[in-house]
């Protein structure tokens, strides 16, 4: 969860009251926040003669984007506290009625198609606020923007640029502009060069640099706003004298993007010089004809269950109460007419996390208070639990296994290209495995097609052991499947291996069958006469087998015959020298592998 720091003399002003740090602390678990340090009871340093002023450090929660900075944390504490009412954020045109304008152009969908902005007017700032909203923006990038991956923030001091704006991609060397805080013109291709070493901007390069156009936002006269996701232009620079703040937002994401743009105009427009007022501009993408006016601040309308909150909470509320406790966390609520069960809920623009009645629900209890929830056993179950089919079955084999005096393993289900093929002489068709794009280490490049290689390099490790060694794993491998939407399927395998000083065959043999047995599958031969419960319905045979993972001649295919219908389920064998070679083990090793979810 991310951590704020505020100033706690400011905060306590903020809020009216003074509290001890546990009284605080208590009012932050009161809330669903945490206070993970108060600096006050510690050194603190001392810069150009005086010493930091105490803090609080406040973990918030992820989903609650709209507390990640001073104006929010004071603001939601002031409502739950019942000290103040929920603002009521509304757009106000400018004076001459006239939107600016930021038009879109068509290249842009080439790098960061969307584009969204605002514009807040009569800003006051000091010293404290000013630092609170560059801080706001970076932990919006690097929390819900992803290190500025989906989103980008630009503000700009509207009174040193000039609308109507442009939102264009152009080719490096085409965008020159003196970047923040330098004083020196360069063009973009110059700039990704001289911030390769900058410990700050250096790890947002890669977002662009190897595209062949850049995004550019660009002011009526041609001057350079800003170059998202990098920097800001140096000329349209904010600063404590700024009265006007136009915010510009790229994305690859519209809904972030809208979101993001929301937190900073609602923590921001209270100091306005009409609080909680927010300028709109208007958005035009003639390339597909489309025009919209941000941001939007219209609360969202949903509703809850009475008795859905009730039965979660183990409550009686009415829906007038229900309405007051939501009133506490910034909800606009009232019974609803539609149903006596229902109340109609209005979600502020703040509060995009809301997504569900769960989520109203968890508000009504955080305002109702934790500790104040009756402590009672339920008498009726919310869930019905029960174990997914596969597990049930993957249980059932891992029991057998392991009562057999087989020792379970949990080998990674990634590993290298090598492992899954060249080291078991298999050959990679491109249509098997699923591969990793961008792999942090060789040992970690596909996912599994089989449990052979965990198992022979946990073998690996562990050779130091005395032998034998008996180890099994029940467990998911994965294959490409492009008729799937996510182009991918899972299947559960069990594996065992066995080494020894002898080859173990006969060994590796008597578990298939076991676990054949147990799964109610008869073993077939030629020979006749031979009866049992379960031969019609399930049956299963072994056939030699002509694999280069194993020993030429000691390796056998396990076919399962099953609801009228025939299939090789699996292998088991004597592991070929180049093998045991490749995994670096000394003595010979038996390996079996099946796919168990034909079985269920």
């Amino acid at each position: 969860m991310p951590t704020i720091a505020v100033d706690k003399a400011a905060l306590f002003e903020a809020l009216g009251q003074d509290y001890t740090t546990e009284e605080f602390d208590e009012l932050c678990f009161e809330f669903g926040i945490e206070l993970d340090e108060d600096t006050s009871t510690s050194d603190r340093p001392v810069v150009n003669g005086k010493q930091e002023p105490a803090q609080l450090k406040i973990e918030i929660p992820a989903n609650r984007y709209d507390m990640l900075c001073f104006e929010g944390i004071s603001l939601m504490l002031n409502i739950f506290r019942g000290k103040r009412d929920a603002p009521q954020y509304r757009l106000a045109p400018p004076a001459g009625g006239q939107l600016e304008h930021l038009t879109a152009q068509q290249e842009t969908s080439r790098i960061r198609p969307y584009v969204s902005g605002a514009i807040l007017r009569n800003v006051k700032f000091t010293q404290a606020r000013y630092e609170s909203f560059i801080a706001l923006q970076d932990k919006l990038h690097q929390n819900l923007a992803r290190q500025r991956t989906l989103v980008a923030i630009g503000t700009h001091d509207l009174d040193t640029i000039q609308g109507p704006f442009t939102y264009e991609a152009l080719p490096p060397e085409k965008i020159q502009f003196v970047p923040l805080n330098q004083t020196k013109s360069m063009n973009a291709a110059e700039m990704m060069k001289f911030y390769e070493n900058d410990k700050h901007l250096s790890r947002y390069l890669h977002i662009i640099k190897d595209s062949p156009v850049y995004p550019v936002i660009l002011d009526a006269n041609r001057t350079v706003c800003s170059m998202p996701p990098i920097i800001n232009s140096n000329h349209s620079k904010i600063s404590l004298k700024t009265r006007n703040v136009f915010i510009d937002i790229t994305a690859t994401d519209k809904t972030k993007a809208e979101i993001v743009n929301n937190i900073i105009v609602t923590m921001f427009s209270q100091y306005t010089s009409e609080p909680f007022t927010v300028e709109p501009i208007q958005i035009e993408s003639p390339h597909n004809h489309q025009t919209r006016q941000v941001p939007d601040l219209t609360p969202r309308e949903t509703q809850a269950s009475i008795s859905y909150v009730n039965s979660c909470c183990g409550l009686s509320l009415s829906a007038s109460d229900i309405c007051s406790l939501l009133r506490k966390m910034c909800y606009t609520a009232s019974p609803s007419s539609a149903s006596d069960d229902l109340i109609d809920v209005q979600v502020p623009p703040t509060r995009a996390d809301v997504l569900h009645q769960a989520d109203i629900m968890e508000d009504v209890a955080i305002a109702y208070g934790f500790n104040n929830l009756p402590r009672s056993f339920p008498n009726i179950s919310g869930t019905v639990a029960q174990p997914l089919a596969i597990n049930k079955l993957s249980d059932i084999v891992r029991l057998e296994a392991a009562m057999a005096g087989w020792s379970e393993v949990l080998p990674l289900i990634l590993c290298s290209h090598a492992e899954n093929f060249a080291h078991l002489n298999r050959v990679d068709d491109g249509a098997t495995a699923v591969r990793l794009a961008n792999p942090k280490t060789a040992e970690y490049q596909v996912v599994r097609t089989s449990l052979l290689p965990g198992l022979l390099k946990t073998l690996r490790e562990n050779k130091h052991h005395s032998v034998p060694i008996k180890i099994f794993e029940v467990s998911d491998v994965a294959f490409k499947d492009m008729s799937l939407e996510r182009k991918s399927r899972n299947e559960r395998h069990f594996a065992a291996a066995f080494l020894s000083k002898n080859s173990g065959f006969e060994i590796v043999h008597g578990l298939m069958d076991r676990v054949m047995l147990m799964l109610k599958s008869a073993f077939m031969t030629s020979e006749e006469g031979l009866e049992g419960e379960g031969v019609g319905e399930s049956a299963y045979w072994i056939s030699e087998v002509d694999d280069k993972t194993f020993l030429p001649g000691h390796a056998a295919a396990i076919h399962l015959r099953m609801g009228g219908k025939e299939r090789v389920i699996g292998t088991f064998g004597i592991l070929h020298p180049s093998v045991l070679e490749k995994f670096e083990l000394r003595y010979p090793v038996s390996t079996l592998e099946i796919n168990i979810e034909v079985f269920l």
